[in-house]
C-alpha cells in the first residue's frame, strides 16, 4: 500500500479524526492481506469511506462499508464517484444487530470506531463471532491509552473527553475485553507507531473539531493516550 495514493482523500472532508488511512497503513503493512474477488471484508465503522475505498482497492476483495452515523446512501455516491461502487456494498447499521449471515466474512475492519460500541466483555463473542468464518482475521486501530495509565482514563481525560473518557482503554484491557474462544486461536494487541503522523494529518485539516483536540495534544492526548493495534486470528 502506497498511501500517497490517498492523499488526495486525507482531508477536512472526508477525514473524522486522526487519519484513518495511515492507521489502516500500519496495519496492513504488519498484516499484509491476501485476497481476491471471492472474499469479504467487513469495514465495521467505516465514516465516509476512505478505508474502504483502500481496502477494495488494496486487496480486491467485497467489502461492506458499514457506518451508524453516515448514511448507506451518502457512502454510495460516493463509491459510484470514486469508480469503485460494484465493488463496495454500503450499510446502515447498529454494530449490536448486524444483519449478515453466520460465517460470512473473511475479514473485519474497524478503524477508529470500534471503541464506541464494543467496551464490553462478551461484546466480541456475541456480536462479531459469530460472522466470522474459519480462518478469519479481525485487524482493529483504535484509541486508547498507554498501559502505564491503565484504569485511568476518566481520571485523566475527561478534560478532553467528557463522558466518553471511559472508552479509551489500554492494550492489555482490550485483550481482556476481547476475551477467550474456542474459535479464536490468537490475539495480539499493542502500541501502533504511527501515533504522530496520523495526528498531524488531522490537524493539517484544520476541521473544527481537528482545532479543538489540538489544544489537548501536548497536555493530554500525547502524555497518556496511543493507538491500540489489535490482531485477532480466527481458527
Amino acid at each position: 500500500m502506497d498511501i500517497k495514493s490517498y492523499k488526495e482523500y486525507m482531508t477536512a472532508e472526508m477525514l473524522m479524526g486522526p487519519n484513518s488511512a495511515r492507521i489502516l497503513e500500519e496495519l496492513l503493512k504488519q498484516y499484509p492481506l491476501q485476497l481476491s474477488d471471492k472474499n469479504k471484508v467487513l469495514d465495521l465503522g467505516c465514516g465516509k469511506g476512505l478505508t474502504s475505498l483502500i481496502l477494495a482497492r488494496e486487496t480486491g476483495a467485497k467489502v461492506y462499508a458499514n457506518d451508524l452515523w453516515v448514511s448507506a446512501e451518502d457512502n454510495t455516491k460516493r463509491f459510484e464517484d470514486w469508480g469503485i461502487g460494484e465493488q463496495i456494498t454500503s450499510v446502515c447499521e447498529d454494530a449490536n444487530n448486524l444483519s449478515f449471515a453466520k460465517k460470512q466474512l473473511d475479514i473485519l475492519v474497524s478503524i477508529d470506531s470500534y471503541h464506541y460500541f464494543a467496551t464490553d466483555i462478551g461484546f466480541f463473542e456475541n456480536k462479531i463471532l459469530p460472522f466470522l468464518n474459519n480462518n478469519a482475521v479481525v485487524l482493529i486501530g483504535i484509541p486508547g491509552i498507554k498501559d502505564e495509565y491503565t484504569g485511568r482514563s476518566e481520571e485523566l481525560l475527561s478534560e478532553w473527553l467528557g463522558n466518553e473518557a471511559y472508552m479509551f482503554k489500554s492494550p492489555r484491557e482490550w485483550k481482556k475485553i476481547i476475551g477467550n474462544h474456542d474459535r479464536i486461536e490468537k490475539i495480539e494487541t499493542w502500541e501502533m507507531g504511527c501515533f504522530d503522523l496520523a495526528w498531524n494529518e488531522w490537524f493539517d485539516t484544520e476541521h473544527k473539531y481537528a482545532l479543538g483536540d489540538k489544544q489537548f495534544f501536548a497536555t493530554l492526548i500525547k502524555p497518556y493516550t496511543c493507538f491500540v493495534g489489535i490482531y485477532i486470528k480466527i481458527k
